[in-house]
């Protein structure tokens, strides 16, 4: 089974969706037999590298709330990720363009440590408030995860993964996705935001029965005959 998630690093959703998905995988009889390919999504791709000042006023500035209203809904969000035993401190976040970091995303991606760097992008920006569209921070939380820095560096001071991470945003697009994060399962069903663990670990079943449907086999003779209500005579 293939599970395509499309997120953004930046997004404190993704981060909790994350977690609700790893939750479900934990209770999925087949979670051997996933594999999970995070896809490229940027919420703001015209970002600088990194913004300062303080990120409530941000959230007052670009939805037109009270501060009182911004200062409400940061700690809404602070309070449903610690349910999922995520330790955010958002009056640290230092959002910025992604664009490098799902570069990267795509480098890990080839050697078998995507999840690892996507987990330590989001723990960096949304617990430690790193510039995680910065180079230099990058480079350093790429190889905390085991990949190799001259690789780091090759890819960011080139347009390595640039074609890939603008065809995951395209073909979500063209999927209809218009927020994040988005889970496809095998290309047949669709999961938007960041659903309880059990809807997850329900779309997972349904989607494992639809791709390996029960097979009777003829019955090749003898007397055996299944128990019904009301018919089973001994």
């Amino acid at each position: 089974m293939n599970v395509e998630i499309w997120s953004d690093v930046v997004c404190p959703w993704c981060y909790v969706g994350k977690r609700r998905f790893e939750t479900a995988m934990t209770q999925f009889e087949h979670r051997e037999d996933v594999s999970v390919t995070w896809r490229s999504y940027q919420l703001d791709p015209s970002a600088p590298s990194s913004r300062a000042g303080d990120p409530v006023e941000r959230l007052v500035a670009k939805y037109g709330m009270s501060r009182a209203a911004a200062e409400a809904a940061q700690a809404r969000m602070t309070t449903t990720a610690a349910g999922e035993g995520l330790d955010f401190h958002l009056d640290r976040a230092r959002p910025g363009n992604t664009f490098d970091a799902h570069r990267l995303l795509h480098h890990a991606r080839s050697v078998g440590k995507q999840d690892a760097l996507k987990e330590r992008l989001m723990a960096a920006h949304f617990v430690e408030g790193a510039a995680v569209g910065e180079r230099e921070v990058l480079v350093q939380l790429a190889t905390e995860v085991g990949l190799s820095e001259t690789a780091v560096h090759e890819v960011l001071e080139s347009d390595s993964f640039a074609a890939e991470v603008r065809h995951d945003e395209q073909e979500g697009r063209d999927i209809g996705i218009n927020g994040v994060p988005f889970f496809v399962i095998d290309r047949a069903y669709g999961l938007s935001g960041a659903q309880p663990p059990e809807v997850i670990l329900s779309a997972l079943r349904t989607a494992w029965a639809a791709a390996h449907p029960l097979q009777m086999v003829a019955a090749g003779g003898g007397d055996g005959e299944p128990c019904t209500d009301e018919s089973c005579a001994i």
